[in-house]
């Protein structure tokens, strides 16, 4: 049985949430990822109406569409974040933000994404997909010189702001997917090995896998879901294609726009980017993993409307590539 294909509704919370539906609904998605932004699902009113779960379950019914994971980036960026400044505030609900004051932001942040493990086992699902925030990442072009010290800070700081989050995940009987991403505090191969070492490897913490992100650091989205195969809690799909050939665009996209030629990378429809799609599917199929694969449709030089479909039908013919009933080995052995 194919795994379901859900649509990520983060890049449409400008849409209400029935209309999200309805759309994905017609293309043909088996469900969402639904995004804790815009009015597609507020955690605050999860917790506080009784009838708001029940109310996003009935949409999602109408429309045939089922929901495995919710997502919860942009609070979650402010749990470790520093500095914590008006790029937050245009992010994180009014709420979080409250007066600005750093700790403030950050320890409100903190709760918000404890309640989203509450609400995500309310609405019946046991995935939470977001971002960290990091306290060190300012640090990453390690000039001024960077003694080890404070990037051991740093993971210290990731470790004391989730382990009391993660107890309320085990508590929920829901896991975090962290998406490794630049900003974060594991944003490549080495920072995963070093932020799962901080948290002692708990259950409760996992990974979201999003090729894109590390084919424009150069890194092998590959090797990385059979390096770290026990911790693939979820799947993003998302393409990218890199520009650097012309030996002036680079990797870090010089403050250009999304979607400009000169940036050395932008974000493509899936399917007509750089990442090994169809090797990516066979190493799914060898750890196993039995997840919704999400499409989060995000390229700044095609109509939206014509692209999320468009990136379906292309996961569509990947999810028929299944593990063979029969092994190989078994087939040519003697009875």
């Amino acid at each position: 049985m194919p795994r379901p294909v859900t649509l990520f509704t983060g890049q449409w919370a400008d849409l209400p949430f029935e209309e999200v539906c309805r759309l994905a609904s017609g293309w043909g998605y088996d469900g969402l990822e639904i995004a804790c932004w815009g009015d597609h699902f507020e955690v605050d009113r999860a917790l506080a109406e009784p009838g708001y779960v029940k109310g996003r379950r009935e949409i999602l019914e109408r429309h045939g569409l089922n929901v495995w994971t919710i997502s919860n980036h942009l609070v979650g960026q402010a749990v470790c974040d520093h500095p914590i400044d008006e790029r937050h505030k245009a992010i994180v609900p009014e709420r979080i933000w409250g007066d600005g004051e750093a700790e403030g932001v950050r320890q409100r942040a903190a709760k918000e994404i404890a309640d989203t493990a509450r609400a995500a086992a309310l609405l019946g699902v046991d995935t939470v997909v977001g971002f960290t925030g990091s306290s060190i990442w300012h640090t990453v072009a390690m000039f001024p010189p960077v003694p080890d010290e404070v990037i051991e800070r740093g993971y210290a700081d990731f470790a004391e702001r989730f382990h009391p989050i993660l107890d309320v995940f085990d508590a929920e009987g829901v896991r975090f997917a962290h998406e490794v991403h630049p900003s974060e505090i594991a944003y490549d191969y080495w920072t995963t090995v070093k932020a799962l070492d901080a948290i002692d490897r708990r259950p409760a913490f996992g990974l979201n896998w999003d090729p894109s992100h590390f084919v424009w650091q150069d890194l092998d989205p590959v090797g990385f879901l059979l390096d770290f195969a026990d911790r693939i809690y979820h799947v993003d799909c998302k393409d990218t294609r890199r520009r650097t050939g012309n030996g002036r665009n680079g990797r870090l996209g010089s403050h250009l726009p999304w979607g400009d030629p000169r940036r050395g990378w932008d974000f493509v429809s899936t399917g007509h980017g750089d990442v090994p799609w169809e090797d990516a599917f066979r190493a799914l199929n060898h750890i196993a993993y039995t997840g919704p694969i999400s499409i989060e449709w995000e390229d700044a030089g095609m109509d939206r409307l014509q692209g999320a479909p468009d990136a379906l039908t292309f996961i569509r013919s990947l999810t028929r590539i299944e593990p063979p009933a029969t092994s190989f080995d078994s087939a040519f052995s003697r009875h």
